[in-house]
């Protein structure tokens, strides 16, 4: 499918595509604006901030340019937003400037379309270093304002946007959502056997994947792990798939001392195949974050056949819907209830798998992508509008 109006300048902020390993923020940016560009007619200026070995995507159509400094730090964060890349972007002469992360150029005079994913450091500030708090808190409401247009990525979001900041009660905000990446699949019974035997000995397991920090709450999950395995005859383990981020002491200590620790299986950062197959092969995917503003990990579960259990964050109830089971976040006893409905119920698995697959089905990078094409070429200027409808 091709845009309506051909060649417009599109500046994209990029700087999660080439920062390392992908997690959320960088799976949302890649997918969507893959999608974009694949539809489009458009001209796209990708910006990093560090050298990268390839381009993520490459494509006739997107010029990547690197502009310093490598964002470390809110300082150089600031200055990379506000001036060096505003520079760039102005001299390029974008039409629009697709901010996927949350935050604006305060000081840039091309319009920009930024996507908020959610408000955590408002809600969760404990879980941040100090000087990102404070960032934050400082300069979030200012970014918004600065913004020609708003989306968020669920209606939770949005509303907790417009609770947080009043003034967007009266802001027009799209709403852009994620969908499962395709490498997320059912697996045939013999896949799922020598996954099971690479990682657990041959046995069934919950799955928790994501980065590792403290808004993810995995110790609700190895309190709620501990009760499982008290009291159930069964060989059941529990695989962490992800990054160490921050603020883990107290985690790594806990899992040093655990009662259970054989029944553990740690993976650190696993590739996204890796990922694709862990997932696949899953008894089932505990998805215990305290905040979010979407749950990606939760649809490409159900898209690869796996039930779901997720902390009832609005987000997540919203993503997950009716084909997943939730329990009260940081309430360990009502997820080891949950884990026990699940085991005990086969009636109840098989129903989760067949609604899940099919509530992965309702949201596609195809149809976000169209959503976005269709808000960005509102920023086309009105006279190169009515210079295209002339021509055709």
């Amino acid at each position: 499918m091709g845009s309506t109006f051909a060649c417009m300048r599109i500046a994209v902020t990029a700087i999660f595509l080439n920062s390392g390993p992908l997690e959320g923020y960088g799976h949302y940016s890649m997918e969507l604006l893959r999608e974009l560009v694949d539809q489009t007619n458009h001209q796209f200026l990708f910006l990093y901030d560090r050298p990268f070995s390839s381009p993520p995507i490459l494509h006739p159509r997107i010029t990547h340019e690197i502009i310093r400094p490598a964002i470390r730090q809110p300082l150089s964060q600031a200055i990379w937003y506000h001036f060096s890349a505003t520079r760039f972007v102005r001299r390029w002469k974008a039409d629009v400037w697709i901010q996927p992360y949350g935050f604006s150029s305060f000081f840039s005079g091309t319009p920009q379309l930024t996507i908020v994913h959610d408000l955590a450091s408002f809600h969760l500030p404990h879980a941040l270093p100090w000087y990102h708090r404070w960032h934050y808190r400082l300069f979030t409401g200012r970014a918004l304002k600065k913004a020609a247009l708003l989306a968020s990525v669920s209606r939770s979001s949005r509303e907790d946007m417009q609770r947080v900041f009043p003034f967007l009660r009266s802001r027009r905000i799209e709403l852009l959502p994620g969908a499962p990446r395709s490498g997320f699949h059912p697996l045939e019974w013999e896949e799922k056997n020598e996954i099971k035997n690479r990682y657990t000995g041959g046995q069934e397991y919950f799955l928790v994947a994501g980065s590792i920090h403290p808004r993810k709450d995995l110790m609700t999950v190895l309190k709620a792990f501990s009760l499982f395995k008290k009291w159930q005859k069964s060989n059941m383990k529990l695989v962490i798939a992800g990054r160490w981020a921050w603020q883990n002491e107290e985690l790594q200590e806990k899992i040093n001392s655990y009662k259970y620790r054989d029944e553990l299986v740690i993976t650190g950062y696993v590739p996204e195949e890796e990922l694709n197959q862990l997932t696949g092969a899953a008894y089932a995917l505990i998805y215990p974050s305290r905040w979010e503003g979407f749950g990606l990990p939760i649809l490409e579960a159900m898209q690869a056949g796996v039930p779901v259990i997720a902390s009832n964050h609005p987000a997540l109830e919203e993503t997950g819907g009716k084909a997943a089971m939730y329990f009260d976040a940081g309430q360990p006893e009502i997820l080891y209830e949950q884990c026990l409905r699940l085991y005990k119920d086969e009636s109840l698995k098989t129903r989760l798998i067949t609604e899940g697959i099919a509530r992965a089905q309702q949201y596609s990078w195809e149809k976000t992508a169209r959503e976005l094409n269709r808000i960005v070429e509102e920023f086309i200027p009105e006279e190169r509008k009515e210079s295209e409808t002339t021509k055709s």
